[in-house]
């Protein structure tokens, strides 16, 4: 089967705030990374979201190092829509490409 995906995914499990309008109103939700590319992705969930849901995360490392470079825990803040739900997980594709910059040596 040839592979469809235009960019590298990664497997990096981040904890990942996302917040989503879900029944009108805005909830709030920890979860983890499961593998993320630079167009989007895929998050450990307790359920399954509606497809179309609007939802803004953020990937947080713990790292200082990350921080002190940064000034930010956040590795990425991104927003998009999700894709594709199943009953452990969502995949969300961004609304704009994310650059992942290669954490070697931090």
């Amino acid at each position: 089967m040839k592979e469809r995906r235009r960019f590298e995914r990664f497997s990096l499990a981040f904890p990942t705030r996302m917040e989503a309008i879900l029944s009108g109103q805005k909830k709030v939700f920890e979860f983890k990374s499961r593998n993320i590319s630079a167009c989007g992705v895929f998050i450990d969930t307790l359920g399954p979201f509606i497809e179309g849901t609007r939802i803004k995360l953020n990937l947080i490392s713990r790292s200082k190092r990350i921080r002190e470079l940064t000034g930010s825990q956040s590795l990425i803040e991104a927003e998009g829509n999700v894709v594709r739900s199943t009953p452990t997980g969502v995949a969300i594709h961004f609304d704009k490409e994310c650059r992942i910059l290669s954490l070697n040596g931090l």
